[in-house]
């Protein structure tokens, strides 16, 4: 069954990413395996520099193209989803949120309402990284960040709390949290609804 991400947000962004991040092992281990029958000597002896170099640019770049390719399924399910939106645009203290609804011309537009922009941060993992959304469009009291981390604890979850951040994880993996987390947690679906109902009034809105 292909993935359906109109009907089946949730269930899309997953198979989307899992089945890239597939692909690109593969082709990474291809790539790393040719790199080591090189070896890593200079002038016979080895180079362990070279090796921590190239150890950290792999690393890098794992973590480089997991950002990129959430961010990428994201606009693809947006689209889909006939969303308008801009995807890191400028704002404050030149601060580059990953996506603001409908666009940062709204956004720049003093006389429109705060309280019909949303902004979402875009993380695969959370951690303590999520504070750093927390700075980014500063007209919008009420921030989104969605993660593919799973577990996230009771203790960080209350403070996303008390900091006016929601959390947005996809079905499958709230499972891994609480029930008391779950009730508070969006689905993507959760969000997709909520910025498919301030479009409606974006659609309307007059300056």
């Amino acid at each position: 069954m292909e993935a359906d991400p109109v009907s089946d947000p949730d269930d899309a962004l997953l198979r989307w990413y899992e089945r890239e991040e597939k692909m690109f092992m593969c082709m990474e281990r291809h790539l790393i395996q040719e790199r080591l029958r090189e070896g890593f000597t200079d002038q016979n002896a080895v180079d362990v520099d070279a090796f921590i170099q190239f150890s950290l640019s792999v690393n890098n770049r794992r973590k480089s193209r997991a950002g990129f390719s959430f961010e990428n399924h994201l606009e693809a399910l947006f689209t889909a989803q006939n969303i308008r939106y801009s995807h890191t645009p400028i704002t404050e203290n030149r601060s580059k949120p990953d996506f603001l609804f409908p666009s940062i011309e709204r956004y720049r537009n003093g006389s429109y309402p705060a309280t019909n922009l949303t902004m979402l941060g875009a993380k695969t993992t959370a951690k303590d990284r999520w504070r750093q959304v927390l700075e980014e469009a500063d007209r919008i009291e009420r921030k989104h960040l969605i993660t593919l981390e799973g577990a996230i604890s009771e203790y960080q979850t209350n403070e996303m709390i008390s900091r006016n951040l929601q959390l947005v994880i996809p079905k499958e993996i709230q499972a891994t949290y609480s029930k008391r987390q779950q009730e508070w947690l969006y689905s993507v679906s959760d969000f997709l609804q909520e910025v498919h109902e301030r479009q409606v009034f974006d659609d309307s809105w007059e300056p």
